[in-house]
């Protein structure tokens, strides 16, 4: 009966199906039978179909003697297995290789997925970082980046914004991340530069070399000027770029003196390097990070332009430093003034000596009594320049006693602030001749843009006699408006010109250095 039945399942497998049918209905049969036997699968059909009762047959105890039976056959397979590569060494040796290999490979899988994956999690993390925060500024910038623990009570306390990191920097600017790390980014090479350079004539001879910033970067100084800077109280003897005061209010306190003392400090926006403009930001309460931003925004390189190929280049050499030609630059001079203009303030005093400080120009005055301590006010001046890091320079040193002319900062102070008769004459001479004969062979104080001379100068009257200003300003602004004349010195940009004979060899000496 079993028999019989068992040949008439067998024969149902061989109902006709399609040739994709028949293939799937014969690949699910394998499967079945490789998890169990063919005999239990065959029980299983015959189950199925109907060929027994339920009573007829203990399927359970059928079922564990066929689960019995492929156990056993199992592992009589793998100790036959066994048994063969013991037999054959090589084929054991052979099939450990090959077992540690897919071992291997699958390790190395297993790391490589590991390796990829913490990859892109920091590719991810560097991303949104780059979005909502600055974690390098160049080198030799980028070592405190990580610091963003600011001063809120010192801040506070001086009506100051508060500025945790580079994110509330750029949101106070109205600028992006992306825009503020482009704005304060050091390179040592590049072809990007943030001022454009000029030179403009001394009165006493020479140039004065002018960096003007270019307007995105002038902006973000604007707000740091505005914002932070022109908060900060300065000495009261500060007179240089200071709200409220002028080459006029730096005049007064040494009016009629009997002996006046000019002093000049050597290279003075220069002598300001990087690490002094980042102090003035952490000492007014700052985080490191935030104080970076602002002194790499605040300060500029020596530049030396290079054109290869007709490109340009800009390289940078050595430290950074205050520009002159930058808004901020004065008042930063201001703050890091404090002490010295205590310190000289105190001296002056101490001898019965006025004294006030104008950007880089030192002013002392006083009686006749005084002419005892000069000497000293002279020695002990220059110990406390030196002692604040400045230098005095050698050749700018001015005694003045009454009946010479006594200037302060180009002011005649000898009655009252008045400017020089001479240069006065002259410039109303010069005005004459533009008006009559135009602008050809006409210098001021150069060969430098001579509406900007005179428009400047126009101006300095006008700071020190309103009245004697307004009528020369009018003149001068008649002139101007003929020739079309904008309030923009035109730029001489000092280039370093490079031969091309050996330039690559120049390149190479100079990137070196």
């Amino acid at each position: 009966m079993y028999e019989g039945n068992k040949i008439h399942l067998i024969a149902t497998f061989f109902i006709p199906y399609t040739m994709a049918d028949s293939a799937t209905r014969r690949q699910e049969i394998y499967d079945k039978i490789k998890e169990s036997s063919k005999d239990q699968y065959i029980l299983e059909e015959m189950k199925r179909l109907g060929f027994w009762n339920e009573g007829q047959v203990d399927f359970e105890t059928v079922n564990q003697y066929f689960k019995e039976e492929s156990e056993l056959s199992q592992q009589l397979q793998k100790l036959l297995r066994e048994k063969r590569l013991v037999e054959n060494p090589e084929a054991f040796l052979a099939q450990k290789h090959k077992e540690r290999k897919l071992a291997s490979k699958q390790s190395q899988k297993e790391t490589k997925e590991k390796r990829e994956k913490l990859r892109q999690e920091k590719a991810d993390r560097w991303k949104e970082s780059k979005e909502k925060d600055i974690l390098f500024l160049g080198a030799g910038y980028s070592h405190t980046l990580h610091d963003k623990s600011t001063k809120q009570d010192r801040l506070q306390q001086e009506k100051l914004p508060v500025l945790q990191n580079a994110e509330d920097v750029a949101k106070a600017m109205d600028i992006s991340i992306g825009q503020l790390r482009f704005l304060s980014f050091s390179r040592k090479n590049s072809k990007i530069n943030h001022y454009k350079r000029f030179q403009i004539p001394k009165k006493t001879g020479g140039f004065r070399y002018i960096s003007a910033p270019q307007p995105k970067l002038k902006k973000a100084q604007h707000w740091i000027l505005e914002n932070i800077l022109n908060k900060v109280t300065m000495h009261p003897q500060a007179h240089g770029c200071v709200i409220g005061k002028s080459i006029k209010t730096n005049a007064i306190p040494h009016v009629a003196k009997d002996v006046v003392i000019n002093q000049d400090l050597k290279n003075f926006f220069p002598s300001i390097v990087y690490p002094r403009i980042k102090g003035v930001f952490q000492s007014l309460g700052y985080s490191d990070q935030v104080a970076t931003i602002f002194a790499l925004l605040c300060s500029e390189p020596k530049i030396v332009e290079i054109s290869v190929l007709g490109e340009d280049y800009y390289a940078q050499r050595g430290e950074r430093f205050l520009p002159q030609g930058s808004p901020c630059s004065p008042a930063i001079t201001n703050i890091i003034c404090r002490k010295l203009d205590y310190r000289l303030d105190g001296l002056a005093r101490k001898y019965g000596f006025s004294y006030t400080r104008y950007v880089d120009d030192l002013t002392f005055s006083g009686e006749k009594d005084q002419y005892a301590h000069i000497t000293n006010m002279l020695k002990y001046s220059r110990r406390v320049v030196k002692e604040e890091n400045f230098t005095l320079h050698p050749d700018k040193l001015r005694v003045m006693k009454k009946g010479v002319r006594q200037e302060v900062t180009g002011v005649v102070v000898n009655e009252k602030p008045n400017i020089d008769k001479k240069s006065l004459k002259r410039f109303r001479a010069l005005l004459y001749q533009i008006e009559k004969d135009g602008l050809k062979d006409k210098v001021w104080t150069g060969k430098a843009d001579l509406l900007s001379q005179i428009h400047g100068y126009a101006n300095f009257i006008n700071q020190i006699d309103q009245e004697k200003g307004k009528k020369y300003k009018e003149k001068v602004n008649i002139i101007l408006e003929r020739y079309n004349y904008k309030d923009n010195h035109r730029k001489q940009y000092v280039k370093t010109f490079v031969k091309p004979k050996g330039l690559m060899s120049k390149l190479r000496s100079f990137f070196r250095k």
